[in-house]
């Protein structure tokens, strides 16, 4: 199943493939029998959402008689969908949007797109709070670097990064499923604080999904583990000593509770998920495509600026 794109062609009859990575795959490409922590409950918390690949039972059977639309000047609206015998009206009227560009320059989706609430997208009730600054719309992907949906997809989203309206702010945050990915995320949290990430995101998911070397230890050894990534990030011009200091420091601590906090408080059960300023939860399925995906999202967060 596992695909790499080649420059930034997309793969759009094999994007609900490609869905996610989920929790449960995660516990069991991990060598070890450590089992993935239990999620606990948040208060208030919102609704496990669209991690998963399958839209929640029942969710087109709801008794609501109003639908949410993104209109074509990017802001939403509520219409009653009720007819005077309480029937829901079977038909949704088209809206005109345009799609931004995912791809290259020269690789555009235009035309009319219909972004309805609980098929393309699900909101969050209650919305979370934000870290972004005022004017500025928060845009968080969940990702695992060990899944290769999330490799698959991450061409497309550095190239949305280059092109992406100014007023998002834009970031990712690793899964902490089980004790190997709680590695992984030290080892991206360790290059964030290093001011490495840049240059190193795609070295690792490469090492990973090209060169079929694990920077884990197969059975959750701290210690082994960090021998390895710290042998890594070497080749790639990293001092040793400086990623060792960086990767026990307080920074790094603080962004891996943070992280860890984050995907609690969302619940996040598969990889690759996006939310769109606390109060969207988007993924591939449900955009029906990659490039989709992506113009969701800047749609979404178009409608944020708005208010």
């Amino acid at each position: 199943m596992i695909r790499r794109i080649t420059g930034l062609t997309v793969f759009a009859g094999l994007a609900l493939v490609l869905a996610a990575c989920g929790k449960q795959q995660a516990s069991s490409s991990t060598a070890s029998t450590t089992a993935a922590r239990s999620v606990p409950a948040v208060a208030e918390a919102a609704p496990a959402p669209a991690a998963t690949k399958e839209r929640p039972a029942g969710a087109r059977e709801t008794e609501s008689s109003t639908i949410t639309r993104i209109n074509e000047d990017g802001s939403e609206s509520v219409e009653d969908t009720s007819s005077d015998n309480g029937t829901r009206n079977s038909m949704l009227a088209a809206v005109a949007s345009t799609v931004s560009s995912t791809a290259t320059a020269a690789t555009t989706l235009a035309g009319p797109t219909l972004w309805q609430e609980g098929v393309n997208y699900t909101r969050l009730v209650p919305a979370q709070p934000t870290s972004a600054p005022a004017g500025q719309v928060e845009v968080l992907e969940f990702f695992w670097y060990a899944c290769p949906h999330c490799y698959a997809l991450d061409p497309l989203v550095e190239a949305w990064k280059k092109t992406k309206p100014s007023y998002i702010s834009f970031s990712r945050e690793h899964v902490m499923w089980n004790d190997s990915d709680r590695s992984l995320a030290r080892l991206f949290y360790t290059l964030q604080s290093m001011g490495k990430i840049d240059e190193m995101h795609n070295e690792v998911f490469k090492e990973l999904h090209v060169n079929l070397r694990p920077l884990t230890d197969a059975g959750n050894d701290e210690h082994k583990s960090e021998e390895m990534q710290t042998a890594f990030v070497v080749k790639h011009g990293i001092s040793a000593a400086d990623f060792k200091s960086a990767y026990h420091s307080f920074a790094v601590e603080t962004a891996m509770q943070r992280g860890d906090q984050l995907w609690q408080r969302y619940r996040i059960q598969a990889v690759p998920t996006f939310v769109i300023n606390g109060k969207f939860i988007a993924d591939i399925a449900t955009a029906k495509g990659e490039d989709k995906l992506l113009s969701l999202i800047t749609d979404l967060a178009a409608t944020e600026h708005k208010r």
